[in-house]
């Protein structure tokens, strides 16, 4: 009787010690799986999110230049209209990221900065200068990188860059919903979002 007892008790230790190391094995595929999954994911979602505006500007330029002194002057100038189609873009290709599979959670380390790209559409009206003192290539370099500068500040002083990151947000938010469907923790830098209005207050670090 009592190698009977052993033999049952042997059994149903052995088919424990078996159900616990292939729930443990279905338990790491699965983690893997979901891991994989986030990571797919990301890869799906690496592109650029754009935002596009235009400006227009109307710049003139002015050079003079003193020649024998203060007996001659030299004179060029020209007025430019310039209009210029903008985006700002975040390419999501970039993102530097961590997949925490032990703790499950999601680590967003880095967004990318946002690029921004000026399209600029140069037309020159009243162009005049003196002999002495005529239009060259410096010049028409010179009145493109004013103007570029010039343009730049305007996107800075825009809505553009706003847009475009409440689009960057737009996208996180697919990283939390899948997160948080899968049971894993989304996390930015040290800062862990446990809802989407904590995700839309996040600083960016650029």
């Amino acid at each position: 009787m009592k190698r009977i007892l052993v033999g049952i008790i042997i059994v149903l230790v052995a088919l424990l010690v078996f159900k616990t190391c292939a729930d443990k094995k279905e338990e790491n595929s699965i983690l893997q799986e979901n891991s994989m999954l986030i990571q797919q994911q990301i890869q799906n979602v690496s592109k650029l999110i754009v935002t596009e505006g235009h400006f227009a500007e109307v710049y003139n330029y002015k050079d003079s230049q003193q020649l024998f002194g203060p007996l001659i002057t030299a004179e060029k100038k020209a007025l430019v209209v310039v209009n210029a189609d903008v985006t700002v873009a975040y390419d999501l290709s970039k993102i530097d990221f961590e997949v925490d599979e032990e703790n499950k959670i999601l680590i967003l380390k880095r967004i990318p900065e946002p690029e921004i790209k000026v399209h600029p559409d140069y037309e020159y009206y009243d162009v005049t200068a003196d002999f002495l003192n005529q239009f060259d290539a410096s010049d028409y370099n010179k009145i493109k990188k004013n103007v570029k500068a010039s343009l730049l500040k305007k996107v800075e002083n825009s809505s553009l860059k706003t847009n475009a990151k409440n689009r960057l947000l737009s996208e996180l938010s697919k990283f939390y919903v899948l997160t948080n469907s899968l049971g894993w923790t989304l996390q930015y830098n040290e800062t862990p979002i446990k809802n989407i209005e904590e995700l839309n207050e996040i600083k960016i670090l650029d």
